[in-house]
């Protein structure tokens, strides 16, 4: 057995091990504690919604269109989640007065 030889099987030895630690890292969810911090969370994932949406439903796409669909589609997400927030805090403070 030549040097290369062994140095090839150790490296691809470590990739596995990379590839398989990778891997097992999507098994266990992410720990997101409860607290307003946390709903910082919601704008990247109203972002890939928004342009994900807008890149499958226009007819064309120019850049200025496309930024411009985007961006109110997300304003428009996050303002909607945000005034679902505000009515069901309102109405669990009802509930506990």
């Amino acid at each position: 057995m030549s040097l290369t030889s062994g140095l090839s099987s150790v490296r691809k030895s470590k990739m596995f091990d990379s590839i398989v630690w990778l891997l097992a890292s999507f098994t266990a969810p992410e720990d997101i504690t409860v607290n307003p911090q946390s709903m910082l969370w919601m704008l990247p994932l109203a972002a890939a919604i928004a342009v994900i949406y807008k890149a499958t439903k226009l007819p064309k796409i120019t850049v200025r269109i496309f930024l411009k669909e985007s961006i109110v589609l997300f304003v428009s997400i996050v303002v909607f989640i945000i005034v679902v927030v505000a009515v069901l805090w309102f109405v669990t403070w009802l509930a506990i007065e």
